[in-house]
């Protein structure tokens, strides 16, 4: 029986680090948020995970990969109402990275994530645990430092529920999956992106 081609043609946008780091977040940030209540030593040992990939994903901003930099993808606010126009009017504008409407809620999720950790560190130190123990942190007003870290948490999950949406609309107007981009790392092949001339392309071929 012969074998039939059929050719793609797919562009890398994502590298492996930002994806790795992507699908661990979600992992321990979900893994810390079901298990506030009842175990929390998992609770802190998820949380702490959250933190260190932050940290990563901050520093990753500065120094990776074109796509992962928050130079190249962090837009004023004309951009992204502009980006916001082109989709409202159903022909969005495609970029090879984040588009500046996903920059705005990476930023919103990495500050509220970042808030979530702080005040959960804080917590532990009035309670004389955790690295931040014995330093002047363990004079903050326990109870409403436990109030705070509940409210980023709450707060972080409906960004999450936003980014969601988002990616459902985008991946709608686009004709992209993205969250299959996210894990594979490439999108399809575009005669322009916003966001760089000369995406690498690479040719694939499947067989069936």
């Amino acid at each position: 029986m012969p074998r039939q081609h059929s050719h793609t043609s797919s562009v890398k946008a994502w590298d492996l680090l930002v994806r790795v780091f992507h699908w661990s977040l979600v992992l321990f940030f979900l893994v810390a948020f079901i298990t506030e209540d009842d175990w929390l030593d998992l609770h802190a040992q998820a949380g702490y995970a959250v933190m260190y990939l932050v940290g990563f994903r901050l520093v990753w901003g500065l120094i990776g990969a074109p796509t992962a930099r928050f130079l190249n993808f962090v837009k004023p606010p004309s951009e992204v109402f502009s980006h916001l126009k082109s989709m409202l009017g159903g022909k969005p504008k495609h970029y090879l990275g984040h588009n500046p409407l996903a920059a705005v809620m990476v930023v919103a999720l990495l500050l509220s994530i970042l808030l979530t950790g702080f005040s959960g560190l804080v917590t532990l130190a009035t309670e004389n645990q955790g690295p931040l123990a014995g330093t002047f942190f363990s004079a903050w007003p326990g109870e409403w430092m436990e109030e705070t870290h509940e409210f980023f948490a709450n707060f972080t999950l409906l960004l999450v529920f936003g980014h969601l949406g988002g990616v459902i609309v985008s991946s709608l107007l686009e004709g992209e999956n993205l969250a299959r981009a996210m894990v594979t790392g490439r999108k399809k092949r575009r005669d322009h992106w916003e966001d760089t001339k000369q995406p690498e392309t690479s040719h694939e071929t499947t067989y069936q």
